[in-house]
């Protein structure tokens, strides 16, 4: 698995507060850079990937663990 360059963890926050941590992440990114988004929001498995086609941004993978999602995102 290829290395995560930040990790944000927006566990217990409803949407939309997940996809803004998200966006503001990003901006202070490189491209291709990779960001990994920890989520408990069930809202967050559609806002997600409807955030990464809106922005231009790679999700890559996404899945659940233990209550907990996860998305690795890689900006676009």
């Amino acid at each position: 698995m290829s290395d995560i360059d930040t990790e944000i963890d927006t566990s217990g926050l409803n949407c939309p507060l997940p996809v803004l941590k998200a966006r503001k992440a990003l901006v202070s990114m490189e491209a291709n850079q990779r960001l990994r988004l920890i989520a408990t929001d069930k809202g967050a498995n559609k806002d997600i990937p409807a955030f990464c086609k809106m922005s231009g941004n790679e999700l890559v993978e996404a899945f659940e663990k233990d209550g907990k999602f996860y998305f690795t995102i890689i900006k676009g």
